[in-house]
């Protein structure tokens, strides 16, 4: 999980892109990212194999780091954990696991248990596969792989994706033709996931779909088991769920739609509604009256911004640091629809190499203003802190860990809207959507507004 920059990192630094320690990385272990994919699941109850300070850690550095949220009624000091120690590490720690699971089934009614196993088991070689499998006819168990240092939390949103399809799907009969499953948001890591997949499934409903969001919603494990009956996968981020997405079309057959970000406003969201559209042979009329209709909604009601901003920031010069995804939605919102002049993007997810020159084209082509921004992949603080100070910023979009740089050295108006996020509270709230730039400068305005 090395750094690797589009370009040569600040002034310096480009001899060592690899360096020993990381200062405050931007995402959790790929425990971490199963962990909070199975905490997001209604009705599933996941099961740690590891050390104990697995849970905890991501108890505090996953949920809390994501707008201040609690783990929900099976998060932190409830969640069941072998609670590995060094007796585990000589004589193996298989029937701690045996019994730990049997004890939650019978102490914790679920509908979907899910064994994640951390670094220790893969270090000592337990058969967890095998464990599990013992639990077949008394429950739904699932298990998955995130043992061995394998990555970060993005990452385990994928392997939990995997382990889903492998375990649970099976093919059904018949598809349902107006169904759509969404992939690519992550809970928690991404910290507007219940707002955004809310957003989304709002504005396919509106044009007559129907939309399985996988998490949140109260039907658990059926949506789960419902992927396969979808005709249509969205995969609303460059490289997050794509490998899913390509596994059910092989599996099952279903196609998949990349469009790669969130959209952001009326521009990109009524672009986005069109193709999906187009996709299902959604009739054009019908998609053509709610983007009317939304369109007139959302320019009527930015008519009351606009005084505000046109004097606090009129065609700002910005930074966003975040998570790539949001990267690119924040980037075409401020230039394509705002105004604003993007100056510096930084990626801090770690995306695959193969995917980085897709992800900074989406980045930086189909602006609308004369400002392309400088694009970075990284995710150690200390040098983005470096890379901020090179730019003329007026608006920093990034995590909580920008703000004191943003306001002291740049003077900048801040606000967190990537992981981590300490400073703000986020439940149901999203920038996604005709109407999620309005709530955008709501937020901003916080940094400015005040009495003359």
């Amino acid at each position: 999980m090395g750094l690797t920059l589009v370009e040569s990192s600040p002034e310096g630094l480009e001899n060592n892109p690899y360096p020993e320690v990381v200062e405050a990385p931007r995402f959790t272990c790929a425990l971490g990212g199963a962990y909070g994919a199975a905490l997001a699941v209604f009705g599933a109850v996941p099961i740690l194999h590891s050390g104990s300070g697995c849970g905890m850690a991501n108890a505090h550095g996953l949920t809390y780091a994501s707008g201040l949220n609690s783990g929900g009624t099976i998060g932190p000091t409830t969640t069941p954990c072998s609670g590995l120690i060094e007796e585990h590490v000589v004589f193996g720690g298989e029937d701690k696991l045996r019994r730990l699971i049997a004890s939650t089934i019978e102490l914790m009614k679920a509908e979907l248990y899910v064994v994640i196993s951390g670094c220790v088991p893969a270090l000592i070689g337990d058969d967890v596969d095998s464990v599990v499998a013992e639990f077949k006819d008394q429950a739904k168990v699932i298990h998955v792989k995130t043992s061995g240092f394998i990555g970060n939390g993005y990452l385990g949103y994928n392997m939990f994706l995997d382990s889903v399809i492998d375990g649970l799907l099976v093919k059904k009969e018949k598809t349902n033709k107006k169904l759509v499953n969404i992939l690519g948001i992550a809970p928690n890591q991404h910290i507007f996931w219940k707002g955004e997949l809310a957003v989304i499934k709002r504005l396919l409903n509106s044009i007559g779909l129907e939309v399985n969001t996988l998490f949140t919603d109260f039907a658990s494990l059926k949506a789960l088991e419902a992927i396969p009956e979808a005709s249509l996968n969205l995969v609303l981020n460059p490289w997050l769920g794509l490998e899913a997405a390509q596994k059910l079309y092989d599996r099952f057959g279903t196609p998949f739609e990349h469009f790669g970000y969130v959209p952001i406003g009326p521009k990109d969201t009524s672009a986005f509604l069109r193709r999906v559209g187009k996709k299902l042979k959604v009739p054009s009329k019908k998609i053509e009256a709610v983007i009317a209709s939304e369109e007139q909604h959302v320019y009527r009601f930015m008519e009351y911004l606009t005084e505000m901003f046109m004097v606090a920031m009129p065609h700002s010069f910005t930074a966003v640091i975040a998570d790539s995804r949001t990267v690119i939605s924040l980037v075409r919102y401020g230039a394509n629809e705002l105004g604003w002049n993007p100056e510096l993007a930084v990626v801090t997810d770690d995306p695959p190499l193969e995917q980085r020159e897709q992800i900074q084209r989406l980045i930086t082509t189909g602006l609308e203003g004369t400002s392309v921004p400088r694009v970075l992949f990284d995710y150690d603080s200390h040098r983005i802190r470096l890379a901020m100070r090179e730019q003329p910023l007026q608006v920093v979009l990034g995590s909580s860990l920008e703000k004191y740089i943003a306001k002291t050295e740049s003077e900048a108006h801040h606000l967190s809207v990537s992981y981590p996020t300490y400073d703000r509270l986020v439940v149901d709230r999203s920038y996604a959507g005709f109407r999620g730039g309005i709530g955008l400068l709501e937020d901003m305005s916080h940094s400015f507004a005040g009495p003359v």
